[in-house]
């Protein structure tokens, strides 16, 4: 399992789909995780800490969990199948941790609101990470290598060609900055 952190929101020109890229705090591996529009609205708001005069709904689920005296302790992007991220919510109820099933960018736009840690687990890191160095040469091999082996497709394995695809198309001469 691996502390991650939210690297930046950015917007695909060519189809305008919003996509979280996560960043592992032990290196310089990156995640990039698509997500909806609100969801990504959401994470940005309170990333950069824009008062809004109603809660979204990630608030009013903050709100009620701290009336209800349960907190995140952190949340977990748990895996990935069929191109599909899974989280976990693991929430202090009663003086004992329990794990909700969450998507991930609800769990991540809860996380920022919570102030948590956010990490992945180690499958996920090594079948999605990718670095900043070599991301474009890292996604296509990893997505030649999930080619060569379409006829031995699984229900759990993972397709990330569209990562490849997306990340061809991102403008990475200012990330970091």
């Amino acid at each position: 399992m691996e502390e991650i952190t939210i690297e930046s929101i950015r917007v695909n020109l060519s189809n305008y789909q919003r996509v979280v890229i996560l960043k592992l705090k032990s290196k310089d591996l990156y995640i990039p995780i698509w997500v909806g529009s609100n969801e990504a609205d959401s994470i940005a708001v309170k990333l950069q800490k824009v008062n809004l005069p109603r809660p979204l709904t990630h608030d009013l689920m903050i709100a009620l969990l701290e009336k209800l005296n349960v907190s995140i302790e952190y949340v977990l992007i748990d895996s990935m199948k069929n191109e599909t991220f899974y989280a976990k919510l693991a929430m202090k109820i009663n003086d004992k941790v329990e794990f909700i099933d969450s998507r991930a960018s609800d769990a991540i736009a809860l996380a920022v609101r919570a102030s948590c840690p956010i990490y992945a687990n180690d499958d996920v890191v090594n079948n999605v990470g990718v670095s900043l160095d070599h991301m474009a040469k890292t996604a296509e091999n990893k997505s030649q290598k999930y080619l060569s082996k379409e006829n031995e497709i699984q229900s759990g394995d993972i397709d990330i060609s569209e990562f490849a695809d997306f990340i061809d198309s991102l403008d990475l001469d200012n990330l970091g900055k």
